[in-house]
C-alpha cells in the first residue's frame, strides 16, 4: 500500500491540526517523495500513509507543514537529497 491522498489528508488534520491547504501541500509532498522512490531506496521501505503519520507523530510538535519540514530535514541529514520535498509555503483554506 502506497499514500493514499484523501485518507492521508483528513488524518493530518484530524491528527496534527492545521488547515486543510497545509494538509493537502503536505500530501502533495509525500505522494511526490514515494512517486520518486528515493525514500524506499535509501530506507528500504516503501512509504505508505501509516509510515508517513508514524514519522510525523514523532516530530516534538507542530502543525503538518512543521512536523513534514521537520521530518524531511532527518531524512535530508541522513542521506541527503531530500531538500527538494520541503515545504516553503502554502495556501490557507
Amino acid at each position: 500500500m502506497t499514500v493514499e491522498p484523501g485518507p492521508l489528508e483528513v488524518r493530518l488534520r484530524n491528527r496534527f491540526g492545521g488547515t486543510a491547504g497545509e494538509s493537502r501541500v503536505v500530501v502533495r509532498q509525500a505522494v511526490d517523495l514515494a512517486d520518486s522512490g528515493q525514500y524506499e531506496a535509501d530506507v528500504g521501505a516503501e512509504l505508505t500513509t501509516e509510515a508517513v503519520l508514524e514519522e510525523l507523530a514523532d516530530a516534538p510538535h507542530g502543525t503538518p507543514a512543521d512536523r513534514w519540514n521537520w521530518w524531511i530535514g532527518s531524512l535530508e541529514v541522513a542521506y541527503g537529497g531530500y531538500g527538494q520535498f520541503g515545504i516553503q509555503r502554502y495556501r490557507d483554506g
